[in-house]
């Protein structure tokens, strides 16, 4: 029984999901995070399993991959995967939903500081040897929007409160009673827009949330405002980003997350009020090896005690 892994921060830190496989009877097959479909080839006829990160979970994949069960995905966004093709073949999509939510948080409202206090800027100059004196914005007492109030979002608003902020949110799905017991306010879309001093991102990329910050979404914001994006590349439009940015609509963004990656070049990188990083929101040690650990409970539930996985996102039964 094969378990193939094209996530390349699987069992980083810790060999404990590896052990667990192999005592299992599993045969784990490690491949490189852009391999193409001719290096899995070879493997996918005895795959019962895969652990992914990127990896594109086509019909053409799952063509050759008769015995495959269970394809869990290494973190939460699973826009790389076919769910109707995989839920039609009755092949099981996972993922793993809150192992990663410190990890992501912490550094989403490290871009916070980081965009208001601009802090690579400053490392940037001072190692040129110039010695910048950068006066920058406050965070304390500011207003936060977070557009996506679940598992990340939610962390978000938690240490925001540590700095005094009014925290607004807007969430398709609003979860009223955690919103109530941490001073949230649930607002609409537009509102969120036009009042927060800092909109941080954490929604899946959908129909429903592509391009959902275009330019006229943008402009809506103040122009004192920060955008923050560590979830899913493609929810902000990235020329019209670019546009607003080079023209100062907002004060700046960030971003961990692209359309395309990895990012060799891109107009935003040209711009010194644009900061950005290589999709490592999730990545620590204690997050890697958690999501390490879920993905493995759930092949183990499917393949080896018959169950219905834990986090099933596709829809089968």
């Amino acid at each position: 029984m094969k378990v193939i892994c094209t996530s390349p921060s699987f069992a980083k830190y810790d060999a404990a999901p590896i052990d667990a496989l192999e005592q299992q009877g599993f045969e784990l097959i490690t491949l490189p995070a852009d391999a193409p479909l001719s290096a899995l080839e070879p493997h996918l006829a005895e795959t019962v399993a895969m652990i992914v990160a990127f990896t594109d979970v086509n019909e053409a994949l799952l063509a050759k991959a008769p015995q495959l069960k269970i394809v869990c995905k290494h973190g939460v966004g699973v826009d790389n995967i076919n769910l109707d093709a995989t839920r039609a073949r009755g092949i099981y999509v996972t993922n793993v939903p809150d192992a990663n939510k410190h990890a992501v948080a912490d550094f989403a409202f490290a871009l916070i500081l980081n965009s208001a206090r601009q802090i690579t800027q400053a490392a940037i100059e001072t190692r040129a040897g110039n010695w910048p004196r950068i006066f920058a914005t406050d965070v304390y007492g500011k207003t936060l929007g977070i557009i996506g109030l679940g598992n990340i979002g939610k962390q978000v608003a938690l240490r925001a409160k540590g700095f005094n902020m009014r925290v607004i949110a807007f969430d398709f799905y609003p979860d009223e009673k955690f919103a109530a017991e941490h001073g949230i306010e649930f607002v609409s879309l537009d509102q969120l827009t036009e009042s927060s001093d800092f909109i941080t991102l954490h929604k899946p990329l959908t129909d429903k949330t592509q391009n959902l910050f275009d330019a006229a979404r943008i402009k809506r914001m103040k122009k004192s405002a920060f955008l923050i994006n560590a979830s899913r590349g493609g929810i902000v439009n990235e020329q019209d980003l670019y546009q607003a940015l080079l023209d100062n609509v907002i004060a700046g963004a960030a971003a961990d997350v692209f359309e395309q990656e990895p990012l060799a070049e891109h107009p935003l990188l040209t711009l010194s009020n644009f900061i950005p990083t290589s999709h490592i929101a999730g990545y620590t040690d204690g997050a890697i090896s958690a999501i390490g650990e879920r993905c493995v409970a759930q092949i183990v539930q499917c393949i080896k005690q018959g169950e219905r996985p834990t986090n099933v996102m596709n829809g089968l039964d």
